[in-house]
């Protein structure tokens, strides 16, 4: 693999929940890690199309001898993005399970792909843990690296992070129809940002071209620099996550005029989802497109898999877990897929609609078909 990990930038952030650059923190767990007097239960190998291990996690029993000693989790992003924010919450209050400190460390580069090849890297035995983001489903068809999801074990999804397409607060368009006119009337003139070519801004707009609706595709730096490229009046929509847009919606300087879903949010029910416009974009959009992922190496032993498991689920019945998801209106993909047979299924799914989408459209290097990756409809 032609990953050069000397050229790596390791960036040490405290484990708050929030986002914070510096020097790498610890901190002591305060709960004792509860001893499992049940025997282990085995886990199964992660497939190729869809990368899941282990049985139902209500039905794993954790070991009794892990950890004994602190655990490392990777983000293979920088510090104050989605991956960074959520992935420091979970160690954050994963050290209360494990009675182990959880320290965090940013090692960003080439799409997360340095992270997470470290971790690949990294001896199996559940002490260096990774917290990914979907591009770990897309590495091996956009040519980034060799990795994907059959490369780990999933301890569990965590959330998926709702995109929603944004006009500026002075755009001559208050609704997804106006919109959608403007660009049938104007094809290849309308502009829409995104963060870059493969990303979840990018896949969006790959999914209007499928639905016949041309856009010229402007790429920025970074998903916030797209952002403001719209606030700024330079560009005439973008589809943001809704983690980094709750403030600007706030402020007013910006209109959202759909949730890039099947279904509305929670937390902003008056935001229609695009479906309810376009109907037809429903096989496209009864996923995730950024999707968050709790994962370790895919030969860590299965009683160390069943503890992490354990404790992760614990995690999600936490109070404080709960009130940051729903305060930041993140989709409680946890909730949804939490068998081991569900997860196949699901990243299945997800990579059969975006690599393809991806592939058909010039963007993937290789065909989704030599990684055994089928189409949604095969």
């Amino acid at each position: 693999m032609a990953l050069s990990m000397t050229a790596c930038t390791v960036s040490a952030t405290s484990r708050d929940g929030g986002a914070a650059a510096g020097a790498e923190t610890t901190a002591a767990g305060t709960a004792a890690a509860e001893a499992a007097d049940s025997k282990e239960a085995a886990s199964e190998g992660a497939g190729s199309e869809g990368a899941a291990s282990g049985a139902d996690p209500a039905a794993e029993a954790p070991a009794a001898d892990y950890p004994t000693k602190p655990v490392t989790m990777i983000i293979p992003y920088g510090a104050g993005g989605t991956t960074d924010v959520y992935g420091r919450k979970l160690a954050a209050l994963l050290e209360k399970q494990l009675g182990q400190s959880v320290t965090v460390t940013n090692q960003g580069g080439a799409s997360g792909s340095i992270g997470s090849q470290f971790v690949k890297e990294q001896p199996s035995d559940g002490y260096t843990v990774l917290v990914c983001s979907e591009t770990m489903g897309t590495y091996r068809t956009l040519n980034v690296c060799d990795l994907g999801y059959d490369d780990f074990t999933v301890i569990s999804p965590l959330v998926g992070d709702p995109k929603v397409l944004v006009v500026g607060k002075d755009s001559p368009y208050n609704t997804l129809d106006e919109l959608l006119a403007a660009i049938k009337e104007n094809p290849g003139k309308i502009t829409m940002s995104h963060s870059g070519p493969g990303g979840s801004g990018h896949n969006q707009g790959l999914v209007l071209g499928e639905l016949g609706y041309d856009v010229a595709m402007t790429s920025f730096d970074s998903g916030n620099d797209a952002l403001l490229g719209v606030i700024g009046g330079q560009v005439d929509f973008t589809n943001p996550n809704i983690s980094t847009l709750q403030g600007y919606i706030a402020s007013g300087d910006v209109k959202a005029l759909a949730v890039f879903a099947s279904e509305r949010m929670e937390a902003y029910p008056d935001i229609p989802a695009f479906t309810e416009t376009l109907p037809e974009a429903g096989k496209y959009l009864d996923l995730p497109y950024t999707l968050l992922t709790f994962v370790v190496n895919n030969d860590t032993p299965d009683d160390v898999v069943a503890a992490l498991k354990d404790a992760t689920q614990k995690v999600f019945q936490d109070e404080e877990w709960i009130t940051f998801v729903e305060e930041n209106a993140a989709d409680k993909v946890y909730e949804k897929y939490a068998d081991a047979d569900a997860m196949n299924e699901f990243y299945s799914r997800w990579q059969s609609v975006i690599c393809w989408l991806q592939y058909d459209n010039g963007v993937a290097e290789k065909s989704p078909e030599d990684f055994g990756i089928k189409r949604i409809e095969e």
